[in-house]
């Protein structure tokens, strides 16, 4: 009889832990899905401020393009600087902003970041000798962040050092390098307006 009730107690006490094994195996797994919901709501929020970060690049560019315009050289001093007033205004209101979105690294990444800005900046820094050739190595260093084979050359080194940046680091980076393509096709194009301008006076306004 005695013997019974052990069995019995032992039993019970199986029952016991097995029934708290699984509860708790329920809360891991529930605890499991919040934490692997919150890592979608977290890469949302960083994809949302990288958008906003990249909103306000774009915006203070498509200010600053208006200010450096031909058409603002082409209409009285007081509307121009009207115009530029507001304009002032527009990027500060758009600097007040503080979007900042930290990428995490590996210190192969940190190296591989570095050497390619130091390339970037080695070549910007040579733009206002040769326009016209230093767009080219832009092209080619814009090229080589490609996924697809780029109907132009490539820096086949800088291709070489990209692959080893963060992959945000290499968006940015093509992004930098097609701002900075636009922006000397741009000014290109006002040094080709101008010698027009010098050329043919009489019709310039007739040259877009």
């Amino acid at each position: 009889m005695a013997q019974s009730k052990v069995n019995q107690v032992k039993g019970s006490d199986a029952e016991n832990k097995f029934f708290r094994s699984v509860s708790m195996a329920d809360r891991s797994g529930r605890l499991l899905e919040t934490l692997d919901t919150l890592e979608l709501r977290v890469e949302a929020l960083r994809e949302a401020a990288a958008s906003m970060e990249q909103e306000k690049e774009t915006l203070l560019e498509l200010i600053q393009s208006v200010q450096n315009s031909q058409d603002m050289k082409h209409i009285s001093e007081g509307e121009r600087e009207e115009l530029n007033v507001t304009a002032d205004r527009l990027i500060g209101r758009t600097l007040t902003v503080m979007v900042s979105v930290e990428t995490i690294r590996s210190l192969q990444q940190e190296e591989a970041l570095s050497k390619a800005t130091a390339l970037i900046d080695e070549v910007v820094s040579k733009v206002l000798e040769d326009l016209r050739s230093n767009k080219k190595r832009l092209v080619a260093l814009y090229n080589a962040c490609s996924s697809d084979t780029p109907p132009g050359p490539v820096d086949q080194k800088f291709q070489s050092i990209i692959i080893g940046c963060a992959l945000e680091d290499q968006k940015k980076i093509k992004s930098r390098l097609e701002k900075l393509i636009r922006n000397v096709s741009n000014a290109n194009r006002s040094i080709t307006l101008l010698d027009q301008q010098k050329a043919e006076p009489d019709n310039y306004n007739h040259v877009y």
